[in-house]
């Protein structure tokens, strides 16, 4: 039986627009809004949204087994792929893309490359069912990911958005970020859901078993991500209402890069995977892998750093917004070239 994309899931486009939507009203219903969210801070960091960022987080990285990652040694060609994919062809044409695109914006550029450099570890995994890939493979290369980033997000981070602009003489982008506080927002924001995550999962199964992890416990949790990305978005947006003539050209502005990023970044791991024989259900696992990215992290991090109401946060919200319709159509297109290149 062919799986079907949750609800929740097919809908997120529309959950996002909604959630802009009712932001940008609730300035008007309540004016003092930005005061009452200043009230609930820690120096700079707003405690609601932090715990909303954290289980933002939770849900995809509880998903993870780290025990099949010994196996990666086993298809040293498939996973060495991936990673070359994963880490330097999509970070490399994900800022080439916000460069030719926004370089006269440079907020909305850093935006961009933050999510170039966050690669995926949470829709992957429905984007594979869809497309009948290797469901096994694309855990293994979400685990691999997700220490990936915790390990050189930071570092990526500085070399991306610090050295890389200046070196190419970008002289409107005078925007520079430190690595440390890229790096305790990676630990905040990606650390602690990962060790909660690696906890639950190794708790739960040992008490409960793996059958009813992954039947029950996860499909309850999962819902989280989504209702923590849209109460994000509505605080986000609630400052906006004086912008919402210039939000629609704004959204357009950053989704043709995205746009274009996932169906290159698709399209040449599918084919170059094919180029080295790759069998179908690995090839789609590696591409779907390098296709997405984890806007959770980008949005975390644009937040801490930038601000709650940043462009770069902005940008970091239109991620997911593309990503749906876009890659439902990517699923169908890989079921097509399966069809096509491996009967």
């Amino acid at each position: 039986m062919q799986p079907k994309l949750k609800f929740l899931d097919r809908y997120l486009t529309l959950w996002i627009f909604l959630a802009m939507a009712l932001g940008v009203s609730l300035v008007h219903f309540f004016p003092n809004i930005s005061k009452v969210t200043d009230s609930l801070s820690v120096g700079t960091t707003n405690i609601p949204l932090a715990i909303g960022l954290i289980l933002m987080m939770y849900p995809p990285l509880a998903k993870i087994d780290y025990s099949i990652l010994p196996k990666a040694f086993k298809d040293v060609k498939v996973i060495g792929i991936s990673l070359i994919l994963n880490w330097v062809i999509g970070t490399l044409l994900m800022f080439c893309l916000a460069v030719l695109f926004l370089r006269d914006q440079p907020d909305y550029m850093a935006g961009l490359i933050l999510i170039g450099l966050a690669r995926c570890i949470a829709m992957v995994i429905v984007w594979s069912d869809l497309a009948k890939a290797n469901r096994e493979y694309t855990a293994l290369l979400v685990a691999l990911n997700s220490i990936f980033q915790i390990l050189s997000y930071s570092f990526l981070v500085w070399l991306f958005i610090n050295i890389l602009p200046s070196k190419l003489g970008l002289a409107n982008f005078n925007i520079h970020v430190s690595m440390k506080d890229v790096t305790e927002s990676v630990l905040i924001y990606l650390g602690i859901p990962c060790l909660a995550g690696f906890i639950s999962r190794y708790t739960l199964v040992k008490s409960k078993g793996i059958e009813w992890y992954n039947r029950t416990f996860i499909p309850k949790i999962s819902p989280i991500t989504l209702y923590a990305l849209l109460f994000t978005i509505v605080l986000m947006f609630s400052l906006k209402g004086d912008k919402i003539v210039e939000l629609p050209m704004d959204v357009i502005k950053v989704a043709i890069p995205l746009i274009i990023y996932f169906v290159l970044m698709f399209f040449v791991s599918f084919f170059i995977n094919k180029s080295l024989n790759i069998p179908y259900d690995k090839n789609a696992s590696i591409a779907f892998t390098a296709t997405g990215n984890n806007f959770e992290l980008a949005i975390a991090v644009a937040i801490a750093v930038f601000g709650i109401h940043s462009p770069q946060a902005f940008v970091g919200v239109i991620g997911p917004l593309v990503e749906v319709p876009v890659l439902i159509l990517l699923v169908k297109a890989s079921l097509w070239l399966k069809s096509k290149h491996y009967s």
